[in-house]
């Protein structure tokens, strides 16, 4: 019996057979490769320096630069240090990828929506936009723009001479820079604060609506005073407009008040769109023929004239065409968020007595004096990145909006909802969770290439740190480890911002 059991017990094997012990002896031989490999670098490039007479370390950081940059955000001249240097920039890499998100996400985004359109027009032009500059190096791009463009532009005395004051010449665009007072912080103050409270009075009207189907009636009312209450300020206005364009009007007393009224009274019946259409005509048509008669002073006043009437007609057809239902119906009434981002600070700029004065530039002999000067490499990488980028996104765009099942818009045309509507409450928040990712990418992409910037001489961090800093101090190891770690933060620091931002947006299944 005893050699029986002898006989069928299992042969015992040796421990490194193991799979869960041979697993961790293959990690923990990979993990010493890998330190004794990064031990011999370090060794090595230690040894290299010591035979060449250089030392290691970040004090060069505490060393005067000696050296100039064309535009900074911060005070920088020849006196200031190395670490001031990196940190100019890193600030004008940062100012190049905010804007660049901020306008290349608004720009994909219309052209992805416009690639699907059922306007034959629109659909091909927004094809023929993606297909060619996607198609094109971005770097061709910069040097488009920058010497193509800007660099074209007339010398300072022969200046383009656009609306408000603004100038544009080969070294740049030179804008009015604002001066405000003290109290204007106040009223910067009471901006963040009214739009706090806009955020949350929409998030607690939606949930009320979610559980009750219906708006809080306070909202209701006030986004009905609102409503009035800024289409008689856009009636008074457009009656100004008017009576300044067509002076025989002035023989009416009171004629923009007058219109103010009766618009007003006009928007609380079922032809409010045709009040909001002729405001819209009004305020497009001298908005455009003001811009016009600035950029094109050459052209011919009745062409001016005739593209400002058509411009103005169109937007006018738009708004006609639009959803003129009460918004209480279906869309949130957003008038009365409007009435407190601007109405709260507008009244504290009034109370405080605060002022915005403005620098006008003013041309001297050799260049202009005063304003703020947006030189060129600033504006071809910004241009380059943010319409390069765009027609990235305008991909992503398309692709989660096809993404979502068309049974999805079948369900809401048979709830009767408008196109608009059921792109805006049933198609992108469903597509989101498809453009999110891909989104994220295209964010990446567009701060790492804005060291392309360097090609065309603007500072951002690679031009300013790796490119002179680098030179002038030769610590090539010190100077490559911080840019690298910062674009790998600013990285990690995107992607962390919108996986949060993307967990918030994702559907959740019942």
């Amino acid at each position: 019996m005893a050699a029986q059991d002898t006989l069928s017990a299992p042969p015992r094997t040796a421990f490194y057979n193991d799979p869960v012990i041979r697993g961790i002896i293959y990690q923990v031989l990979v993990a010493l490769a890998v330190i004794l490999f990064f031990a011999w670098i370090i060794l090595n490039t230690a040894q290299n320096l010591a035979a060449q007479n250089k030392s290691t370390g970040f004090d060069f950081l505490f060393q005067t630069s000696g050296f100039g940059i064309s535009f900074t955000l911060i005070p920088f001249d020849r006196s200031s240090y190395y670490w001031q240097a990196f940190l100019v920039g890193l600030l004008n890499t940062l100012l190049v990828a905010v804007i660049g998100i901020f306008f290349a996400t608004i720009l994909g985004f219309v052209l992805g929506v416009a690639r699907l359109s059922s306007n034959w027009l629109i659909a091909r032009i927004a094809t023929v936009y993606v297909e060619i500059i996607r198609n094109i190096p971005l770097l061709l791009q910069l040097f488009f723009w920058y010497f193509a463009v800007l660099k074209a532009m007339p010398a300072v005395r022969q200046s383009y001479e656009l609306p408000f004051n603004t100038f544009i010449n080969q070294r740049g665009i030179i804008v009015p820079k604002p001066l405000p007072d003290n109290e204007m912080n106040f009223v910067i103050v009471a901006l963040v604060l009214s739009v706090v409270a806009a955020i949350a009075i929409v998030r607690w009207a939606m949930s009320v609506r979610t559980a009750t189907g219906h708006y809080p009636q306070p909202v209701v009312w006030g986004s009905l005073f609102a409503n009035l209450l800024i289409t008689f300020g856009f009636g008074f206005l457009a009656g100004s407009l008017l009576l300044g364009t067509f002076p025989a009007l002035s023989g009416i007393v009171g004629f923009p008040l007058i219109a103010g009224v009766v618009l007003a009274g006009v928007s609380l019946t079922p032809f409010t769109r045709f009040g909001r259409a002729f405001i819209g005509f009004v305020v497009t048509w001298a908005i455009m023929a003001f811009l016009l008669e600035g950029m094109f002073a050459f052209v011919p006043p009745v062409v001016i004239a005739l593209a400002a009437v058509l411009t103005a007609a169109a937007v006018a057809w738009i708004m006609i065409r639009g959803d003129g239902r009460p918004a209480t119906e279906g869309k949130f009434p957003l008038a009365l968020a409007v009435l407190i981002v601007v109405g709260v600070p507008g009244l504290v700029y009034w109370i405080t007595g605060a002022t915005l004065n403005f620098e006008v530039p003013l041309l001297e002999r050799f260049n202009f004096s005063g304003g703020v000067q947006l030189v060129p490499e600033l504006v071809a990488l910004v241009f380059g990145l943010t319409i390069y980028t765009a027609a990235f996104i305008a991909e992503n765009v398309r692709s989660g909006i096809q993404a979502v099942s068309k049974g999805q818009t079948e369900a809401a045309s048979s709830l009767g909802l408008r196109e608009g509507d059921r792109l805006r409450l049933v198609v992108i928040p469903q597509a989101m969770r498809v453009i999110i990712p891909p989104l994220t990418s295209q964010y990446l992409n567009l701060t790492k290439n804005s060291s392309l910037g360097a090609a065309i001489g603007y500072p951002e961090l690679v031009n300013v740190f790796m490119g002179t800093t680098l030179n002038q101090t030769g610590k090539a190891i010190e100077v490559i480890a911080i840019t690298m770690a910062v674009y790998l933060t600013l990285s990690l620091t995107t992607s962390a911002f919108m996986n949060w931002y993307n967990a918030r947006v994702a559907l959740v299944e019942r």
